[in-house]
Formats: C-alpha cells, structure tokens, sequence
C-alpha cells in the first residue's frame, strides 16, 4: 500500500523500467544506487546488468517485505555468493538524503524521487559528487523542463544553473501519470545527469557566483543592475566594465556570463 506522506507512486511497467535503466547507461563494472525501491521491480532489473545494487529504502514496511523476498530468493538458489542478482543487491534501510554517499566507490544513481524531495536529494548527491558518475532520475515533468532549461525561456533559472553547473542533464523520455501507481496528478520524466569531473565554467568564489544567481533570479522580471543591487552599490559599473548590459535581465544570462559576472564582483 502506498504512503502518501512518503510521496510514494510506484511504476511497475517492465517497457518504461527497461527504457530507464537504458537510459542510465548501466554496465557490468557499475555500482548503482537505487533510491527508493519500493517492491524492488526496478532493482531487480538493476541487478540483471550492474556489478552491484545498492538500494536505499525509508519505509520499513517496504524494507521488510522487499529483503524477505530477496533472501528468500537466496536460500532457493543453487549457488551461494555468486557476483550477480540476487547475491549483488545490497539493501539498506536508511533516509536518502542523510546516506553517506561520500563513502561509496564510483557510483551511478537511479532513482524515482517523491516529488516533494526531488530538489533536495539532487541537491545532497551533488554535494556528494566526488565519485558520482551519473544520476538517472524519475521526476516531475515541471522540475526535468527547467532542470535542461536553456537562457531566454520561462524554464531557465537557479535550478537550471545549479545542475548544469555540475553536469550535462538531458531530458530523456516523458512518463505519463496513468502508468504510476498510486496515479499522481501530473506527468514525469525521466532525465540523466552527467556529472563533470570539474564545474563547466571557472569561478574564484563558488558561495558568491551562486549568491549571484539567486539574488537575480529571484526578481527575475527587473533589470541587472536593479536586482543586484544587493551585491553591490557598484552593480551597474561592474556589468558595464563585465561587457554586460546593465538592462538585461536574469533568464537571459548564460552560465559562462554568471561566472564572468561572479568574478567581476569578487574583484571589484
């Protein structure tokens, strides 16, 4: 039974988790983490192509029920220890976004996220990201749209910059409602992250690039040197000097000309 204050809708169409775990570009010599597997379709289809599966699950109740099933899939094997389904999943009970990834040798992520932690969990794996390779992730189709949102459209914004800060994102396919169980309100997506061995543009001071960001986007209708103003009474001389028109606006800055602004700023 699905908890709803977990944000639980489980998607159980062997087609669509077989497009995920393509898009993931999963391998024999990878180790994956699966965040929520809730009955464990998914892991199971996991374990059948990575080296090993580590699947971190909340609920208890589906904690449970879902390890019984794996060890007793175990005893009934005619092999003991062998690198493969179901030898190579290892199941924890524990808070996702409290894991200690850090710890992990090279991992990818596959994930269906609860809409209401979608934001945080990318957020505490980039933290974390010193041996992430990738993040496959089923999430709300609103947040993927501006996840790969571009400069110059409404989908464009701190979340945008934040992610393809750190890495390459691509909205892989749309999932509808009707294939979740419990059926949601709205669509998913699924999108893959690429993690950079290093951020795509250089800044000398990361707090205050994006400080920068947010200070713009959050009026995002008003010019630069208006919103900015915050940073520095200086603002419009520094976007001038910066090659920046001091009358754009927030949505139609690149990353590249954040960063450029960022160091401007830090060396006014």
């Amino acid at each position: 039974m699905a908890k709803k204050y977990l944000g639980q809708n489980f998607l159980f169409d062997p087609s669509i988790l077989h497009r995920i775990v393509e898009a993931a570009d999963i391998t024999h010599n990878d180790t994956v983490v699966e965040i929520g597997p809730g009955p464990g379709t998914l892991t199971k289809i996991l374990a059948g192509v990575a080296k090993k599966v580590i699947a971190i699950e909340l609920d208890l109740e589906l904690y449970t029920k879902l390890k019984e099933e794996i060890e007793k899939i175990k005893s009934s094997h005619p092999f003991t220890h062998l690198p493969t389904y179901p030898f190579n999943i290892e199941l924890v009970h524990a808070d996702a976004l409290k894991y200690h990834y850090e710890e992990l040798e090279p991992f990818k992520v596959v994930a269906n996220i609860p809409y209401y932690i979608t934001t945080p969990i990318i957020f505490r794996l980039i933290e974390a990201r010193k041996n992430l390779k990738s993040m496959t992730l089923t999430i709300q189709k609103e947040v993927a749209q501006r996840i790969v949102g571009k400069p110059n459209t409404k989908d464009y914004g701190v979340l945008s910059i934040a992610v393809q800060y750190y890495g390459k994102p691509e909205l892989k396919f749309i999932i509808p409602k009707s294939a979740f169980r419990p059926v949601p309100k709205v669509d998913s997506a699924v999108i893959h992250i690429e993690i950079f061995e290093k951020p795509t543009v250089t800044v000398k001071d990361e707090k205050l690039f994006f400080r920068i960001v947010k200070t713009a986007f959050s009026q995002r209708r008003k010019m630069l040197s208006n919103s900015l103003k915050p940073i520095s009474k200086d603002i419009r001389e520094i976007l001038t000097n910066a090659k920046i028109d001091p009358n754009r606006r927030a949505e139609t800055l690149s990353i590249k000309e954040f960063a450029i602004l960022a160091n401007s700023i830090e060396s006014a």
